[in-house]
């Protein structure tokens, strides 16, 4: 089966991977386009490529009530996207890893980018036999492709350059199956060890949520609602630009601008009170995000209330809300997110 020069690219670029050597990557302004990943040194020391081979590489597991069809559901958005090579955006296009990032981070689980990476992130399952919906399906060895497990036999993929995001059959056996997300009752012991191996850093409030401030009080939060730091402090940096002291001309009160009633229902009796604000704010966007499964709605949900995203059907017309959801990706961005 011809891949084309894009599948070529992403094979040389996945055998770079396996071989701990400095990764190609699509230059984000050019499609197609391969450039070496710019901040990559070129280190192909022995620790360097220890680090590379360690297990859950740079993925934050959400848990926080997230299930297998949960992942299957925000997947099944994308049905029909073209295939673009090196894309996670899919107003232009996915790739088979860029889907699988994608639709994990729609629900706020971080996800690296590649499909090798990704073929080690979470937790292993045996065989199909022990496969559930949710479950990340990775081929070849080295990896060179992946998709999302649907149950029955089937998946949901980016399968090829011309093809698109589309169901299809899990036409062999993968060579790797992960789960990210769990069903049963230990998933906050799943995402504690998945963040406590993966990102001590952020949640003690440094490394990337160095100089954020508050930024132990999001890691402690995210914690304990299993919802990424980085979200929290986007939030925050959106809402009041960290100011525990703000109000807004309609009452939304202190760093999370909870409205009184809004805080008084998450148990925030002193939403002025930074402690208060953000655990109450963590509180409601994992409410959000189990709820409606999809990053943007919670966020919009989160400015417009629930109610207004059923009523819509998505984000709701208002001009307030059309910005907010943006921004505070922009800001969760450039927080690394």
């Amino acid at each position: 089966m011809s891949v084309g020069v894009g599948g070529v690219l992403s094979r040389i670029s996945e055998l770079r991977g396996q071989l701990g050597l400095k990764p190609l990557e699509t230059d984000p302004t050019t499609t197609g386009t391969v450039t070496t990943k710019p901040g990559v040194s070129g280190d192909n020391s022995f620790a360097s490529m220890l680090a590379g081979a360690t297990d859950n590489p740079a993925a934050t597991t959400a848990g926080g009530g997230t299930s297998g069809n949960d992942v299957v559901a925000a997947a099944k958005k994308y049905l029909g996207t073209p295939y673009v090579f090196g894309s996670t955006d899919p107003g232009k296009g996915l790739d088979c890893s860029g889907l699988v990032q994608r639709t994990y981070g729609d629900l706020g689980i971080q996800l690296p980018r590649n499909s090798w990476q990704q073929a080690k992130a979470g937790q292993p399952v045996a065989s199909m036999a022990d496969a559930k919906p949710g479950d990340i399906l990775a081929f070849d060895a080295p990896v060179d492709h992946v998709g999302i497990y649907l149950g029955n036999n089937q998946m949901i993929a980016a399968p090829k350059p011309g093809d698109h995001v589309k169901i299809q059959k899990v036409y062999e056996t993968p060579t790797h199956i992960r789960r990210v997300v769990t069903d049963s009752a230990d998933s906050a012991a799943v995402a504690a060890q998945n963040m406590a191996s993966v990102r001590p850093a952020a949640l003690s409030g440094s490394g990337s949520l160095a100089g954020v401030p508050y930024g132990d009080l999001f890691a402690k939060a995210g914690a304990k609602y299993g919802i990424s730091p980085k979200l929290l402090a986007a939030v925050a940096k959106v809402e009041s630009g960290y100011n525990p002291n703000a109000v807004s001309k309609v009452g939304a009160r202190g760093l999370m601008q909870l409205m009184p009633t809004t805080a008084k229902g998450l148990g925030v009796g002193n939403a002025f009170d930074p402690e208060q604000a953000i655990f109450g704010g963590a509180k409601l966007l994992a409410h959000n995000l189990r709820e409606f499964k999809s990053l943007p709605l919670a966020l919009a949900a989160y400015n417009a209330g629930g109610g207004a995203v059923k009523k819509y059907g998505g984000i709701p017309p208002f001009a307030e809300t059309q910005a907010y959801v943006p921004k505070v990706q922009k800001a969760l961005a450039a927080l690394g997110g």
